[in-house]
């Protein structure tokens, strides 16, 4: 990744649609020759995948395109306890503005969304719109969003899944799931920071506004008004982010080489030996799925006695990098009843060894803290 973004910039840098000499057309071809494999990684038509700068710039890019037209007062837009904040707030903006109702399905126990919860909250006919979490970026849990996005169709509603968590770690089939929206981010998919992709479902995209107005989104321009570009430039405004789109471009040859059934198998085989692991460390409680089948590749957790952030400092004095706080999710944590977690992930690059090193950077904190 970092050689396809050094290379661009060395050999390749021009801007892109623009120029007719041929650094531009070798651009261009870079830009777009990504956008069209990294399409197919996801299971994607090439022009209904929209680049962003990250997966919630594309979460607000549908509220504002579409919600503003589709959501009025005395609506709902429902999502879950165990949302990110970047598929909650967009919401809560729209909700108050539009005069409609945020609504939420509650995480069970064990970390999972109830199927019947989710029926009887689409009974009233009021739901536009649920957004889900593919995955957990906190429980890790994996959410059924084929069977979500088709009980949501069947109740007249549209869906939203925030795939951040699942692209990276799993093989994901965005034609298979149809949803009329689906994100993530390039940064987790081991691509650069800056860049995320939005699928659509070509109806809805043709039929919305466009986010932002600009450059390279318009078909033509005159005194008084604009007509927009095709898909999936009309939602792409000004300079696009080229070396980002041929990082990440890059990024899912190397996942694609691998294959994200093996990706997948190494992150469930690693998990399970970390929540095994876990069980050695007295006080620790971790949070989520018991089944590795049913979890992605984090791990939060809670020492009893020590704070997380102190759990971090004392894991990073021995080379564990472990994040700790809310998350971006504090709907969640109170829920779970807690301030904080600390949170193991893990990718292709991670072996047991990183899991018992973990384990023996709690154990440590538990002498630093005498318990």
């Amino acid at each position: 990744m970092i050689e396809a973004v050094d290379s661009y910039y060395r050999h390749s840098n021009a801007n892109v649609h623009r120029g007719v000499y041929g650094l531009a057309q070798e651009a261009t071809d870079l830009f777009e020759g990504a956008r069209e494999r990294i399409a197919a990684f996801a299971g994607g038509e090439t022009d209904t995948t929209i680049f962003t700068r990250n997966a919630t710039e594309a979460i607000n890019l549908v509220a504002y395109a579409w919600g503003r037209s589709a959501v009025g007062p005395d609506d709902a837009v429902l999502i879950t306890h165990m949302e990110h904040h970047s598929n909650i707030v967009p919401w809560q903006i729209l909700c108050q503005e539009r005069g409609a109702r945020l609504r939420y399905l509650s995480v069970t126990e064990d970390g999972r969304l109830s199927l019947d919860e989710l029926d009887a909250a689409l009974s009233d006919g009021r739901v536009k719109l649920v957004a889900v979490a593919h995955v957990s970026n906190v429980l890790g849990t994996i959410n059924p969003v084929a069977e979500i996005v088709a009980r949501a169709r069947a109740a007249g509603a549209a869906t939203l899944v925030d795939g951040s968590q699942a692209v990276p770690q799993m093989p994901v089939d965005v034609g298979a799931i149809d949803a009329d929206f689906y994100v993530w981010t390039g940064h987790k998919a081991l691509g650069p920071t800056g860049i995320g992709v939005l699928h659509g479902r070509r109806a809805l995209l043709e039929s919305m506004p466009p986010f932002l107005g600009g450059g390279d989104m318009i078909a033509s321009v005159g005194f008084e008004s604009s007509t927009w570009n095709d898909l999936p430039w009309k939602f792409e405004a000004g300079t696009s982010p080229i070396a980002e789109a041929v990082g990440l471009g890059a990024a899912i040859d190397y996942l694609s080489a691998i294959g994200m059934d093996a990706v997948r198998a190494h992150e469930r085989e690693l998990t399970a030996y970390a929540l095994d692991r876990l069980e050695e460390v007295e006080g620790v409680r971790a949070f989520g799925p018991v089944d590795p089948d049913g979890r992605g590749g984090v791990v939060s957790l809670e020492l009893a006695g020590i704070h997380p952030h102190d759990l971090a400092e004392i894991c990073d004095r021995e080379h564990v990098c472990i994040r700790a706080g809310h998350h971006c999710a504090q709907p969640l944590m109170r829920e779970m009843g807690v301030p904080a977690t600390a949170r193991a992930s893990f990718h292709v690059y991670n072996t047991h060894d990183d899991v018992d090193r973990l384990i023996a950077a709690l154990q440590t904190a538990r002498e630093v803290f005498a318990l």
